[in-house]
């Protein structure tokens, strides 16, 4: 295995535990443009990595007890692109198993991610915001 394609795995690791994302979230660029495809509440094109968290991570630990975990699946690299695939191993506040399944594609500026785009299932996660958040 080579040591890019190892350091992508254990990065994507990270994501497994809300203690550990912040980790994973250091090698984010501040000024990373992150599209979350789909047409749920979540959806969109982001400029900025806290404005990303607040409206994604952020707002599914309001309806995930725990926040998203997200365990890796399957990593493939080819050059400055890593293709991570990540399963959600998280409950809802009602207690249903959030079994979401991820893809992002993300470029790379050396060790720091600069570009995603992240696909999902979309009904599960308007399903799960709109019936799980505090309004």
């Amino acid at each position: 295995m080579s040591d890019v394609r190892q350091d992508r795995l254990e990065l994507f690791g990270l994501l497994k535990d809300p203690e550990t994302q912040p980790r994973f979230f250091a090698r984010v660029a501040d000024d990373v443009d992150w599209t979350v495809e789909g047409t749920h509440p979540l959806a969109g094109r982001y400029h900025d990595k806290q404005q990303f968290l607040d409206s994604t991570f952020a707002r599914l630990a309001g309806v995930l007890p725990g926040g998203a975990k997200l365990d890796v699946a399957h990593v493939y690299v080819d050059g400055d692109t890593a293709i991570a695939e990540l399963v959600a191993t998280s409950h809802t506040n009602e207690g249903a198993a959030f079994d979401n399944h991820y893809c992002w594609v993300c470029r790379f500026d050396g060790d720091t991610i600069v570009e995603v785009r992240a696909y999902l299932d979309s009904m599960m996660v308007a399903y799960t915001v709109l019936r799980n958040e505090q309004g």
